[in-house]
Parts: C-alpha cells; structure tokens; sequence
C-alpha cells in the first residue's frame, strides 16, 4: 500500500512495500508504516526479526531489495552515499555498543561531532556540550574519561553525544542492555526527558520490555530549574507507539493499553514471556 501523501509532508520515516533479505533469510517483507515527526515508536520483537535491520536501512547502512525508504521527506533507499552522509547528519544514534572513545574525555565524547564533522567554532561548542551535560546529569563529569563512569554514566554519555547536533530524529538500538533494572532507569529517564521535553523523533529498539513500558508510562517536565520524571496518569498519554515484528512483517501496532489488552495468542505468549510483574 503506497505511503499516504498527506502524512508526507509530517513524516519522519516512511517505509513503503520494502523487503530486504541476507541471501535466502527474508528479514523484512513488504513492509510499510509511518512514522510521524516528534513521535516515539517502540519496536519490539525476538532476537533476529529485524529490528536493527530497519534502523541500518534508514540510515542507509543497507539497502533494501525493493521498496522505498523516505527519511525527513528524502528518499534514501536508491541515494548516493555523499548524499547520505548529509542525510545522516540529522540522524541520532545511540548504539548498543556505545563506541565512545575512550582517550577523550566526556565532554570531547559530546562534542565530537560538532568540533571535528560539523566544524563549529570552539566556544560554541563549549557552549553546547555544556547545555547537553546539563541536560542529562553529567555536568560535573566532563573531564573524565568514559573508563571511569559506571555503565549507566557511559549510555547517558552516548545519548548527549547523539542529540548535542540537535538531530530530528534518534535511533536507539537496545540501549540499555546489560544493564541493570535500576540504572537502566536512570538511561530511560533521559529518553523520556528528550521526547517531553525536546520533541525529538524517536525509535527505540529493545527486547527490555520494561524498559518499554517505563518510558510509556513516564512523563518529564519543568518546574522551574529542575526536570521532573513522574508516572504518567494512564499508560497512553504520553503517545508511544508500539511495533512488533514477528515473521519478516509487522505483527501488531498500537498503543501499550492496546497491547496489552490484545488476545492475539502470539502477543500473549510474548508478553507472558517477557514481561516482569509491576
């Protein structure tokens, strides 16, 4: 089914009919959806569906077999990688593995792509990665080197790194993996100040359904100088968009009452599965 025409003009990502295959393993299959500008779509889904398969084919790290791909209005799927190089400029990306580098310290971590690719004058730099650490706690940690943070720390660091150009839309592939229930709270506190607060349009990759519903169910705001993270008043309002792949197709998408309120047997099992006792 082609893309909607009036959800062109408001849509951050479209994927229209795309498949994509590693030799005879279909990964994706006539794949279509939208994702609309300053929303946050969660995608869920076993080890091996897809999930980090769509995030590589928006950022052009892929090429699908047939369809077409739209990021910010621009088509990707049959760019030019000087052209994709540009396009991903307004790409976020918090990856799983973190890839900080290691001799720099937080503050050149965060700065880094403002200094050495988009080559702003020094104090404007400093200005910025000052306002980011501000933002996500870590103000009093910049001259420290990533080996010295705790894993939390260390996620929180890629997150500013990935939002100080101020991208229209962030990638998130599992970013709390590995980590515990407590300080992987401390990681979704921040994607949730960034869609509140910030408007940025997100994807959030995860097999941590906690996380998921902890970011569906939590909201930021400001009072005064400080940031408050508290329980939504019903798990919809804060707009998350659930997806879950399940046979190279999308199985289900809605909302997290929606979800859990499914009788798809398949749905059940997964949430039984994997979702923990509240």
């Amino acid at each position: 089914m082609p893309v909607d025409e009036k959800e062109t003009s408001a849509a951050a990502v479209e994927f229209e009919n795309v498949s994509f295959a590693f030799d005879d393993h279909v990964i994706l299959r006539d794949v279509s959806f939208t994702i609309q500008t300053g929303t946050m779509t969660v995608i869920l889904g076993e080890s091996g569906v897809g999930k980090s398969v769509l995030l590589k084919l928006i950022l052009g790290l892929l090429c699908p077999d047939s369809g077409i791909i739209r990021v910010n209005g621009e088509r990707v799927d049959n760019m030019r990688e000087q052209d994709l190089i540009r396009v991903r400029g307004g790409i976020g990306m918090v990856f799983q593995e973190l890839a900080l580098f290691d001799s720099l310290t937080v503050a050149e971590n965060v700065g880094y792509r403002l200094s050495e690719e988009m080559r702003w004058p020094e104090d404007k730099v400093r200005s910025r990665v000052e306002d980011v650490l501000g933002f996500i706690g870590l103000g009093e940690f910049s001259d420290r080197k990533p080996s010295e943070l705790s894993g939390g720390q260390r996620r929180r660091v890629a997150i500013g790194r990935a939002v100080a150009p101020k991208p229209n839309l962030i990638l998130f592939d599992d970013p709390t993996t590995g980590l515990d229930p407590i300080i992987a709270a401390t990681v979704n506190d921040e994607i949730v100040k960034l869609r509140d607060l910030e408007q940025v349009t997100a994807l959030f990759v995860t097999q941590q359904i906690r996380d998921a519903f902890y970011i569906a169910r939590h909201h930021a705001e400001r009072k005064g100088t400080e940031i408050e993270i508290s329980t939504a008043p019903d798990q919809d309002c804060t707009g998350v968009d659930f997806m879950l792949l399940r046979d190279a197709t999308i199985h289900f998408r809605g909302s997290a009452s929606e979800l859990m309120a499914s009788e798809d047997d398949y749905l059940r099992e997964f949430l039984y599965r994997t979702l923990p006792p509240w």
